[in-house]
Parts: C-alpha cells; structure tokens; sequence
C-alpha cells in the first residue's frame, strides 16, 4: 500500500470517531453486508462516518492490508478496529457493542 492510501485511511480513522469502511455510502449501501452495518449503526443512532471504498481501487485494497482483515464492511470506534459485519453483527445482538459505544464515550440511543 502507498503512502498517500495510508495515510487517507490513518486520518479518516483519526478524525472520525465511528468510521465505516463500506461498500457504497451510508444512504445508498451497495453490498447486503455494508446495509446490515449501517442499519445497526442507524439503529442505535449512532453519528458515525461511512467511506466509501469503491471510489478508489487503493483505499478498497488498502483497508484489508491496513487492518489486516480481508473483507469489507470494516468499523472502527475511536481508533480501534472492531470488525467486519459477523463480528459487529454478533456484538449488536449480544448488547456489546452498546457496552464498547459506552465505554468509548460514544452518544448513541440507550
């Protein structure tokens, strides 16, 4: 991965306090798994950032080798990668993922 992909992906990661790394927009999710993300994150109304990897090649590529994780959607809470959609999908329905939004300090609806 080049620099300049690194580094787009460091500085969403860093300024977004919830980032989705998806397939599509948060609007117009283009993948089922994006959709069931995004719906989790819409749900517990959570403000959270949804970028876009089939813009660019780099980043869809880049966010695999960045997180070290092959697939796509990708979610990361204050700097810390969660997961993919198994994992956060798992963690809605057991209530962790609500227990990590809080601990992280992140509103969202209780």
């Amino acid at each position: 991965m080049d620099d300049q992909t690194k580094n787009l992906i460091q500085s969403h990661i860093d300024t977004n306090e919830v980032c989705l790394f998806m397939k599509g927009t948060p609007d117009a999710p283009q993948c089922g798994f994006s959709m069931t993300i995004s719906n989790m994150l819409k749900i517990l109304e959570v403000n959270y950032k949804g970028i876009n990897v089939l813009e660019s090649q780099s980043l869809r590529e880049g966010i695999k080798e960045f997180s070290e994780w092959p697939t796509i959607p990708q979610v990361y809470i204050k700097g810390e990668f969660i997961g993919g959609c198994d994992i956060v999908k798992e963690m809605y329905e057991s209530g962790e993922l609500k227990k990590v939004l809080e601990d992280k300090e992140i509103n969202f609806k209780k």
